[in-house]
């Protein structure tokens, strides 16, 4: 059964997150409200979390996962940044983007990329997220909540409370947080590349 948490937008009741985090490193899938919009997430080194995020969005391997982490240090341990990728990350996190990035070995390789070895890595502006992140002590392993045959991820809990009941283990609602996702840049040529427009400007690296 899915478990369904309310939290307090600006100051998540401490127990509440505790309680999600054990959900977490149980094993447990998490629906969770960002600053952009809900994401799938869990622990990184489940396999069986992998797999079921697989299953509800319906992507495969060569899908990007994204790392959801608490600041630019901890970026830093799970991907490759060199003095330019690090000057625009410092420059735009935490905010409503995703950064490609090459993996290090800090990372199970079934969460990579399986020919690029990269990774999807963002920083969230967002209480709960924050309160969860610094709770696990260690990033979480997410995907945008985009359903199969769709363009825009979900944005209403009732719906999402609907149609993922008993896929999920837990749903955290904090408010509405829209239905636009991060936009996505990749940093692992020489100039940063638009993979997806989203609710980040695009600006700060020359792709308006």
């Amino acid at each position: 059964m899915t478990q369904f948490f309310s939290l307090h937008p600006e100051h998540p009741q401490p127990r509440l997150v505790r309680q999600a985090a054990e959900i977490v490193r149980g094993g447990g899938l998490v629906v969770l409200p960002t600053d952009s919009a809900y994401a799938l997430g869990g622990q990184i080194g489940d396999a069986g979390v992998l797999d079921r995020i697989r299953r509800i969005r319906a992507v495969d391997e060569r899908h990007h996962f994204t790392l959801m982490c608490r600041d630019l240090s901890e970026i830093a341990t799970y991907a490759r940044v060199d003095n330019r990728q690090y000057r625009l990350l410092k420059a735009t996190t935490p905010g409503p983007y995703t950064f490609i990035l090459e993996g290090t070995k800090e990372l199970p390789r079934r969460v990579l990329h399986p020919k690029r070895k990269t990774i999807g890595l963002r920083v969230p502006v967002h209480e709960v997220v924050s309160a969860l992140l610094a709770e696990l002590d260690g990033p979480l392993l997410t995907s945008t909540l985009i359903l199969p045959g769709e363009d825009l991820p979900l944005s209403d809990i009732d719906e999402i409370r609907e149609r993922l009941d008993k896929l999920v283990d837990l749903i955290i609602e904090a408010g509405y947080c829209g239905p636009e996702a991060t936009s996505v840049i990749d940093l692992t040529s020489g100039a940063p590349e638009l993979i997806r427009a989203g609710r980040g400007p695009l600006a700060p690296f020359g792709l308006e």
